[in-house]
């Protein structure tokens, strides 16, 4: 019986390498082909375990996710006014039909990105040659990158490949082109600039002009009121001086006579050369000898 043990335990230790190279996982990432005799006989995508023959079947297994495409140097194109342009973009792609993907490139992952950057490329470059520089810049970057996305998924279909999408980085003007550009710019808003600066210029004598009109009516319609005030004022004043006149002529005459005398010797230093019998000094005259 102890000749029997060793035989045994190498039958149970080969059972178990056979049981074990029978039995193969397709993880939730994944996607797996079934050879036999470099044949596929069949293509799992679920993830579970799985069982083969083995020896005779073999299994290949291939990424299920998003996979991403970027491209090492940015590219030189041409647009419509004859401008080179550089771009740098990426692709994110990911395989929906294992079994074509092998046919079409043999599940080489290098051989697929060739083939979409081909694709991608060729649209690129008659996307980029129908519009300007202002266009593929800012004004239709996203029309460019969704047709691009769509006839690289077109093409992409016939390997088994899904273009999920393609995205444009940068783009920018080469060097040369870069530096004209940028003093064509710079020459454009001094232009603005000055144009802006004569407007406010023109606007500011204007506003300054129309103030100064609107200041002398205003001092002209002040004048005319106050001289207008004033008339009236003169002429209440010359009713009032007739009718004190007409009420008591004398009276009126001696306060006239009062305001002449207030005015005259208002200040000490006031000289005038009158004859004593003068009409002048007639209310000063003593005209009552017992009064002082």
């Amino acid at each position: 019986m102890k000749n029997y043990a060793p035989i045994l335990l190498g039958a149970l230790a080969a059972l178990i390498l056979l049981a074990g190279s029978s039995i193969y996982i397709v993880d939730q990432r994944q996607q797996a082909i079934l050879f036999q005799l470099g044949e596929v006989v069949d293509v799992k995508t679920s993830p579970g375990l799985y069982f083969k023959i083995p020896v005779a079947q073999n299994v290949r297994f291939f990424d299920s996710r998003i996979l991403t495409m970027d491209t090492a140097e940015p590219e030189r194109f041409i647009t419509s006014e004859k401008k080179n342009v550089l771009v740098d973009l990426f692709v994110k792609w990911r395989i929906v039909d294992v079994r074509q993907y092998y046919i079409s490139v043999r599940g080489d992952e290098m051989l697929a990105q060739t083939r979409l950057s081909q694709t991608v490329n060729s649209s690129m470059r008659d996307e980029f040659g129908n519009r300007t520089v202002h266009d593929v810049v800012s004004g239709e970057r996203d029309l460019i990158m969704e047709i691009m996305r769509q006839k690289a998924d077109a093409d992409a279909r016939k390997i088994g490949v899904e273009v999920v999408d393609v995205r444009l980085k940068r783009v920018d003007l080469p060097q040369e082109v870069s530096e004209s550009v940028y003093r064509r710019m710079e020459a454009e808003r001094k232009r603005v600039a000055n144009e802006l600066r004569a407007t406010g210029a023109a606007e500011s004598e204007k506003i300054r002009a129309d103030a100064d009109r609107q200041r002398e009516i205003i001092i002209a319609e002040a004048y005319r009121q106050a001289q207008q005030a004033m008339g009236e004022g003169d002429a209440k004043a010359s009713a009032i001086y007739s009718n004190a006149f007409q009420a008591n002529p004398e009276f009126y005459a001696f306060y006239r006579s009062l305001e002449a005398y207030k005015q005259s010797f208002k200040n000490k230093s006031d000289l005038m050369v009158l004859e004593p019998t003068s009409e002048f000094f007639k209310y000063l005259k003593n005209t009552n000898p017992g009064t002082r």
